[in-house]
């Protein structure tokens, strides 16, 4: 039983410190998961809050990690454990479940490895459910549990530590980008080639129902088999007959537009040799005089430079003053985009053609090359 217990304690404690830690690698991508879920459940006022929580979720999944494998105050965390499965075994089943009106799930994946190691709703499920079978065999037999260290202290820095780590790499990767990118905008990347259809897709199939009234009375009537004039016609429906594989995109709605709105992104994407796109997604805490403004405009009075944003006017009012960004024409791209290949505000990408060559948040303008 005490192998067993050991066994058990060892494989939940890895699995909470890696999935802790790829996750701490872009907080922001939990984030905006999180935001999913809550837009789903009409919650949008806990938005301003999400990188907060997820921020300490991933905190907390590495410390209860390395709490269970050393054996600290397992009174304490066995109950946190199991709180804490039920809770993810309850998000990921609602996300499994959860379809729009088509029929369709509403959520691709739950986020439970980020964006590294994409899990389906029915996986992260299914590893929810054996994880809270090995979490309650914890708990039944946390009495059993002893420290791995005679020592408290030794076992209480360990888990200190962890907590520390947690945090640093977490700041580390909001001030910098990620430290693993695992997003389609990750360097190497041939953004034409991520903006297309794979290869291998294959479409969702649709019906469509046809909704009538006559005398007060609605009925649904099949494309094959529509009523005669007497009927008024209400609405068109589509439902789901199978859902497709592999049909969408890496990147989607990644289109540069000027103000006009004239779709440029081809011709920015396709150009030959070296250029730079600054993506600006959101102003807000931003300032004229901030130092990446100034390696910026730099970079910008050599080479060429396009400036992206969701938010035209509020950027062109926190340009307008540079001698060189101010006169650079800003392209508007849709914010969810932005929100993918732009995880700090301001990033830079130093592209060559569609190739990605290299990408640097404001604080490492720095050490462009």
């Amino acid at each position: 039983m005490k192998s067993l217990l050991l066994i058990t304690r060892w494989i939940v404690g890895l699995l909470f410190i890696f999935s802790g830690l790829v996750k701490a690698n872009d907080p922001l991508g939990l984030s905006y998961k999180m935001q999913e879920f809550f837009e789903a459940w009409g919650w949008i006022g806990l938005h301003d809050y999400t990188l907060a929580m997820s921020v300490l979720m991933n905190a907390f999944e590495i410390v209860a990690g390395v709490a269970v494998i050393v054996g600290w105050r397992m009174k304490l965390f066995s109950w946190l454990l199991l709180s804490l499965i039920l809770f993810f075994t309850f998000l990921t089943g609602y996300a499994a479940l959860a379809k729009n009106e088509n029929g369709e799930l509403i959520f691709r994946s739950c986020g439970c490895f980020g964006d590294c190691i994409p899990l389906s709703p029915d996986q992260s499920f299914l590893k929810d459910i054996i994880l809270l079978v090995l979490i309650l065999f914890i708990f039944r037999n946390r009495n059993q549990i002893q420290p791995m260290f005679s020592r408290p202290i030794i076992n209480a820095i360990l888990v200190f530590d962890a907590a520390v780590v947690a945090l640093l790499l977490q700041w580390f990767t909001l001030k910098y980008l990620p430290v693993v990118d695992c997003l389609p905008f990750k360097k190497g990347s041939n953004l034409i080639i991520q903006r297309q259809m794979p290869p291998d897709a294959v479409p969702d199939k649709f019906d469509y129902k046809f909704v009538y009234e006559k005398n007060g009375e609605a009925k649904e009537f099949p494309l094959t088999a529509l009523p005669d004039s007497t009927w008024t016609f209400k609405e068109r429906k589509q439902v789901l007959l199978e859902k497709g594989k592999n049909n969408e995109p890496k990147i989607k709605d990644f289109n540069l537009t000027t103000i006009e709105g004239a779709d440029i992104t081809d011709s920015v994407l396709n150009q030959k040799g070296t250029y730079y796109l600054l993506i600006i997604r959101t102003p807000d805490g931003l300032s004229p005089k901030d130092e990446w403004m100034k390696q910026a405009s730099a970079l910008a009075a050599s080479q060429k430079v396009f400036i992206i944003t969701s938010q035209y006017e509020a950027v062109m009012d926190l340009l307008k003053d540079d001698p060189v960004l101010g006169k650079i024409p800003v392209l508007v791209c849709d914010v969810v985009a932005l929100k993918t290949a732009a995880r700090a505000v301001p990033t830079l990408y130093k592209m060559n053609g569609p190739f990605v060559e290299g990408k640097w948040s404001g604080a490492g303008f720095g050490r462009i090359q």
